[in-house]
């Protein structure tokens, strides 16, 4: 290499920030985008990693209540007109629907068992999108932005040929920091990409497990109040 490349090159200031601030407009808007998309989807990763973890607690402690032998009524009682968690919920839309299913004389109304197990699904409908809320945005970083940070890069290749036909000179003094800023792009956009998709996947087969607790409960939930009605 030319002495008096490799001493222009050596002077080049290659730091993150020094590349952020030479790199044109288009460029910093795709990078800020990315850093910001990185940020919020390390938020809602780890605000669900907590969220779940505290979902699992609360259906560990509510099925230790629910088969400790306690009365199903007295347990209703307990919870309350506003449960507290999850798994209450659920427990209370059936409980709720149970008795709203009896009549003055003490009898069921036909169909008792059928509007249980379609309040319990309502009440899990809604949990499940609780658990889910935000992880579709995980989905949307993990595949928009390396296609973001392409864009960038292209862009920046773009004006980095440019001031090469400006300075009519390919030696690469001229050619490396163009390329280097560009590229950088295409690495925020992996950046941000990589850890929402594996999050993701991860927390979504997370929340898949937990609501399939749920509706263990219900059906678990239904068959003793069915075995309940063949014994009337």
């Amino acid at each position: 290499m030319d002495p008096q490349t490799l001493s222009m090159t050596q002077e080049i200031d290659f730091s993150l920030v020094a590349l952020f601030a030479r790199a044109t407009l288009t460029v910093q808007l795709v990078m800020i985008s990315l850093i910001l998309a990185s940020f919020w989807s390390w938020g809602i990763i780890v605000q669900k990693h907590i969220r779940y973890r505290r979902a699992r607690a609360e259906a560990e402690h509510f099925e230790s209540a629910f088969w400790s032998g306690e009365p199903l009524d007295e347990l209703y009682d307990q919870i309350g007109p506003a449960p507290a968690t999850s798994p209450q919920r659920v427990f209370a839309a059936g409980m709720t629907e149970w008795r709203r299913s009896h009549r003055a004389d003490g009898n069921l109304i036909p169909g008792a068992v059928a509007r249980i197990d379609r309040s319990m699904d309502v009440a899990i409908g809604k949990e499940s999108r609780d658990l889910t809320q935000g992880l579709t945005f995980l989905a949307s970083v993990g595949s928009a932005s390396p296609f973001i940070g392409l864009f960038g890069t292209v862009w920046g290749i773009k004006h980095a040929f440019e001031e090469i036909a400006l300075a009519q000179s390919t030696n690469l003094a001229v050619v490396a920091p163009g390329i280097a800023e560009a590229l950088l792009a295409t690495g925020l956009g992996l950046l941000a990409a990589i850890p929402a998709t594996i999050f993701y996947n991860k927390l979504t087969d997370d929340s898949d497990e937990i609501i399939s607790g749920y509706e263990a409960f219900a059906d678990e939930f239904n068959t003793i109040l069915s075995r309940q009605l063949d014994a009337t």
